[in-house]
């Protein structure tokens, strides 16, 4: 399949969620040695998840696919410019590219706008709009400490 042709998946993964009141009107399919190995749509609104984004999706589904949390050497097409939640998770999945076909300024014209978040990132905890405040260090350390001893771990 051409690249297009993988966006057009994205795309009539988002026509379908849509259609089916899952979410909002995004899709996406994550690519590997030029197969689909995961496809997502929003269900934000059909599973109360606001994390339940397209992107976010895709990838539990070509994780569990591959048996993988590490999809290096794969594609991510979404329908979508991602917002920051689904930035963060392109990065945490290791997706080697991404291509996408409208822009945050199209997804803000229709009303979802994720401007606020880019905006709150590098204000100072104190002056978020949801302040963040840290507590008992002291304790919360603790699972960090046994982490760093842990010989079985699966680092990632």
């Amino acid at each position: 399949m051409e690249k297009k042709e993988f966006m057009q998946q994205a795309v009539e993964a988002a026509l379908t969620g849509m259609n089916n009141n899952d979410g909002g009107p995004f899709g996406c399919v994550i690519v590997k040695d030029g197969k689909i190995v995961g496809k997502g749509h929003n269900k934000v609104t059909s599973t109360n998840d606001p994390t339940a984004h397209g992107e976010v999706m895709a990838i539990r589904d070509a994780c569990m696919n591959l048996n993988t949390f590490n999809l290096e050497g794969c594609e991510l097409y979404t329908s979508c410019e991602p917002c920051p939640m689904c930035l963060g998770a392109i990065y945490w999945a290791r997706l080697e590219k991404v291509y996408y076909g409208s822009t945050q300024v199209d997804a803000a014209n229709i009303g979802f706008d994720d401007q606020f978040i880019y905006d709150e990132i590098p204000l100072p905890y104190a002056e978020r709009r949801i302040p963040f405040i840290q507590i008992a260090r002291d304790i919360a350390i603790e699972p960090f400490q046994k982490w760093s001893k842990k010989e079985d771990r699966t680092d990632y």
